[in-house]
């Protein structure tokens, strides 16, 4: 028992004293400053227990401001949520190709706010001359797109000029980022913007595999139905 209690009391005055040589040592390692049980009283070793709250603030600063992002997420998500959701009634509401066509394009443009949209759809059903409609009678004839079509996942970011062109032809006001969209075997959905960051390389795709998903079925089922 002696031995031991020499034993501690040499360790703390060997720790004690490489501290004293060590000033700095606290600051390499902050998580032993936060671990750390203060004296009351006052005095010099009091600028530890300053450091100690100081440490203990900005975490909580940082805590709240990664809370107020994750809360600020979880509302674009919910809006997201009632526009994609709203987009599937008004397509479960269309009972021909042309009204599905043209219930797609207004819910984008009206609820999701989108600049150009592009449907292009493969096979041999005639419907009207639209600006936003390009029709093909296969994928064999948009060889630029071939690997998309492999794919079969969204992308987002830029286009080739060649591309750009191909989806969207001329347009008043250059297409900077756009998001694709594979409808299956109907065709192809491309969304475009002016803004350079509103479609960027690894975004999140979950809602555009929703909207996906929701416009191959309605375009399926109005070719079901004719």
């Amino acid at each position: 028992m002696t031995a031991t209690l020499l034993d501690d009391a040499t360790q703390a005055r060997v720790v004690a004293a490489y501290l004293k040589r060590h000033p700095e040592f606290l600051s390499e390692y902050p998580e032993l400053a936060a671990n750390l049980t203060m004296p009351r009283e006052q005095g010099p070793v009091s600028s530890l227990a300053v450091y100690q709250l100081q440490s203990l603030r900005d975490k909580n600063a940082e805590l709240e401001r990664k809370l107020a992002e994750l809360i600020s997420i979880a509302a674009d998500n919910e809006k997201l949520m009632e526009r994609v959701h709203a987009l599937t009634v008004a397509l479960l509401r269309a009972n021909t190709m042309e009204v599905t066509a043209r219930s797609v394009v207004a819910k984008l443009s009206a609820d999701f706010h989108t600049e150009q949209v592009r449907l292009v759809l493969f096979g041999s059903e005639t419907l009207p001359r639209a600006d936003w409609l390009l029709q093909l009678p296969s994928p064999e004839a948009l060889p630029e797109f071939a690997d998309f079509l492999h794919q079969n996942e969204p992308v987002s970011g830029r286009l080739s000029a060649e591309k750009l062109q191909r989806l969207f032809g001329h347009v008043d006001t250059p297409i900077q980022s756009v998001a694709m969209m594979r409808l299956g075997d109907s065709g192809i959905l491309a969304i475009g913007s002016s803004d350079p960051d509103r479609f960027q390389p690894g975004m999140g795709t979950l809602f555009l595999k929703m909207i996906s998903a929701t416009i191959t079925a309605a375009l399926a089922r109005a070719r079901d139905v004719a």
